[in-house]
């Protein structure tokens, strides 16, 4: 067990409510918790390393979301096909998404966000400390949220985040003492209520776990942690502990249950399998008229949200030709196969991935912007498919009686 004690401050000592100085056997980490929002958090950030000069910085960062802070050429070297191909567009998206909301808020006060983090790192940089990014891949952290999510909250968590794209709720100075006490992921999972606790240990619990034993592993007699003020709390406990058994564990994405692999090949082969009884039964006509059905019943209402989105006349015929083949596969789905030729007919040039984030919370610039055209040439052909799946497996598993 370790040794956790809260430091005493002398005169020469900064002092803030956001500044928490742990001893840690003889090692001093110094946790200054942030809003991502906030103009005096960089500028309380800024003053904390140039004051104490700490052997080490730590920030809630990874290496990606570090990357797109301090790269402005990042969307540059993004390959969106890439991204599709590797079937990360979902994560993209939600990515995209969560900035979005952030943005706004920092929009209104004159801040980008995650300007403090940024911060940081430049003032650690200026006077040769080093850096120790700490927090987990957030493409880890996403997926352990997604897959710890029944299905039935999915739909509860895509209509938060979606909606959170159009909320105007306008912020001050004043309202981010409320902010505190929550990062920029935990800040939606508030206004969703108690109705996700599962997220909620993916997003924050188990993140403070992390950047707990992150900071830990990190050398130097001295630190300073840069965190989001909801992690404060979790940290300086998770500090307390030894946790460093659980980290292989909450690094990892949880493993597809082979009875939901069953379960994604079960339709396929219930809908192929009707239609060679059909065929045996009933004759090759009626297999035929079966298999034409299942054809419309997919390719029509893939094709219309193919429409809906205004793809490109490709990505249409695309949606038609590939929903009633993709239906019958848990492999990819549609909606992958429509991004891919929309992304390929109506590749989105640098400018309209750096309006994206503003873009995402105008309905009309949807439909405008080419990087959030090939979102909803993913999203909709791919609910159309899913429509399209139960009308005609229904329909064809009757036919069998």
């Amino acid at each position: 067990m370790f040794n956790l004690n809260l430091l005493k401050k002398n005169v020469t000592t900064l002092e803030s409510p956001d500044i928490h100085r742990i001893d840690l056997d003889g090692r001093e980490i110094i946790l200054v918790g942030t809003a991502h929002v906030s103009q005096k958090s960089v500028e309380l950030v800024h003053e904390v390393i140039e004051t104490e000069q700490p052997d080490s910085v730590c920030v809630e960062l990874d290496e990606k979301r570090f990357e797109s802070l301090s790269q402005k050429d990042r969307w540059q070297n993004l390959d969106i096909k890439e991204i599709i191909r590797k079937k990360q567009l979902s994560t993209l998206m939600v990515n995209l998404t969560l900035a979005s909301y952030q943005k706004k808020l920092g929009d209104q006060l004159g801040v980008l966000p995650g300007s403090e983090l940024l911060e940081a790192a430049k003032t650690a940089q200026a006077h040769n400390i080093p850096i120790s990014l700490c927090d987990r891949d957030v493409r880890v952290t996403l997926r352990r949220a997604w897959k710890k999510t029944s299905i039935f909250k999915k739909g509860y968590l895509l209509a938060s985040l979606f909606a959170s794209l159009f909320d105007n709720t306008k912020i001050d100075e004043e309202k981010l003492d409320e902010l505190k006490d929550s990062d920029a992921l935990s800040e939606l999972l508030n206004e969703m209520g108690e109705a996700l606790p599962e997220i909620k240990q993916v997003l924050i619990d188990e993140r403070d776990t992390f950047l707990a034993e992150k900071i830990k592993a990190t050398t130097g007699q001295k630190l300073v942690a840069i965190v989001g003020a909801g992690h404060i709390q979790g940290i300086k406990q998770a500090i307390a502990e030894d946790r460093s058994s659980l980290m292989d564990d909450i690094n990892t994405i949880p493993k597809v249950s082979p009875l939901w692999k069953i379960a994604g090949w079960l339709i396929p082969l219930l809908i192929i399998g009707s239609i060679g009884y059909i065929g045996w039964n009933k004759g090759l006509m009626e297999a035929g008229a079966n298999i034409t059905y299942w054809i419309l019943a997919n390719g029509i209402p893939s094709a219309l949200g193919a429409l809906v989105a205004f793809a490109h006349p490709f990505t249409i015929i695309s949606a038609f030709v590939a929903a009633p083949i993709t239906s019958l596969t848990p492999v990819i789905g549609a909606g992958y196969v429509c991004a891919f030729v929309q992304a390929m007919m109506q590749p989105p040039i640098v400018r309209e991935f750096e309006t994206a984030m503003e873009d995402m919370g105008s309905l009309k610039k949807w439909w405008q912007n080419r990087l959030l055209k090939v979102f909803l040439a993913f999203i909709l052909p791919g609910i159309g498919s899913m429509v399209g799946t139960w009308i005609g497996g229904v329909e064809i598993v009757k036919n069998l009686f």
